[in-house]
């Protein structure tokens, strides 16, 4: 017995010593590491954010950062391929609400657990929904808009990028916290919604401050509020719900980075704090702000309790709108 706790003691020193070791070699010169986005390449948010990020890193750690590209299935696909990859530092997650916070609650099988799957690394940013209107409404406050919603059950629609998709789920939410009846549109494409509701057939939206932010400048939509409790760099006149007295309206798409679990915590580490670094550099937070993103940072330990609150929130949202994916 006594052989076997000192041969157990000599392992836990020998990986004590060699942990960080692993992080100072990690990563190896001209050995590639890949960051899973799942969600096509092409211009999107998350896409943008993410290569945006690799370059930084890329420069930091003086190797190549290679965005892959695993659309399909809400996020579902990349997200499951990144979870059975090797736990050696050369593979991440680049994902956000809707894959990580979202799926394992609309899905009965997603292909992954992004909290048993996965170790948390980093929250990175933050982009906001936003509650825009048709210009023809009566209404030019959030306060109006409620009280018009809630004396008009079933007369206003807003559209989305489709079922349990953000901009779905914070007309939910909204109905939850006001007990206003709307009827859902779900679209294949949010440029189409939008443009449907400049035209009336639809009267509002639960936008993303990327895709609506140059109609609001332009008037051709209003703005009532931004779902969050920091106004929005984008939109910085257009106030939030928790100045309007709606502090638990809020609703956003925020980016995270975590690797497959069992990566060595030295890694992990050393990607938060490199990770971390980038986010406090001026110029960096330009490039968010200018798509209408607010940088977050932190410890991986505030990912992993903002991934659980996200989780039990949403999860109550969908069963009481009884949502099913499709």
């Amino acid at each position: 017995m006594h052989s076997i706790i000192k041969t157990l003691s000599s392992v836990a020193m020998l990986t004590a010593l060699i942990a960080p070791a692993c992080a100072q070699s990690w990563p190896e010169a001209g050995k590639p590491v890949h960051i899973v986005v799942p969600a096509p390449g092409g211009g999107g948010t998350g896409d943008t954010i993410a290569r945006m990020l690799a370059e930084q890193l890329a420069t930091r750690l003086k190797t190549s950062f290679v965005i892959e590209n695993k659309p399909g299935a809400n996020g579902n696909i990349g997200a499951s391929f990144a979870a059975k990859s090797a736990p050696d530092g050369y593979r991440f997650l680049f994902s956000w609400a809707g894959t990580l916070a979202v799926s394992p609650k609309l899905y009965t099988t997603p292909g992954f657990d992004s909290q048993k799957d996965f170790a948390p690394i980093v929250l990175i940013c933050d982009v906001p929904n936003i509650l825009v209107v048709n210009n023809g409404q009566p209404v030019k406050t959030l306060k109006e808009f409620v009280e018009y919603a809630k004396n008009n059950p079933g007369k206003l629609n807003f559209g989305s990028t489709g079922i349990g998709s953000s901009m779905h789920l914070a007309g939910e939410l909204f109905m939850t916290q006001t007990g206003a009846k709307m009827v859902h549109v779900p679209y294949n494409a949010p440029g189409t919604a939008t443009t449907n509701m400049i035209a009336n057939d639809i009267q509002l939206m639960f936008q993303l401050v990327p895709g609506i932010a140059s109609q609001v400048k332009a008037e051709k939509v209003k703005a009532l509020a931004i779902l969050s409790d920091t106004r929005s760099p984008a939109l910085p006149d257009v106030p939030t719900t928790a100045e309007l007295g709606f502090p638990k309206l809020q609703s956003s798409t925020w980016f995270a980075m975590l690797a497959p679990k069992g990566t060595p915590a030295p890694i992990v580490d050393k990607m938060n704090a490199e990770i971390n670094e980038v986010l406090k550099d001026p110029e960096f937070q330009k490039k968010l702000a200018s798509i209408g993103a607010t940088p977050l940072g932190g410890t991986s330990q505030k990912l992993s309790a903002h991934l659980n609150a996200e989780l039990e929130k949403w999860g109550a949202v969908i069963q009481a709108a009884g949502i099913k994916a499709q």
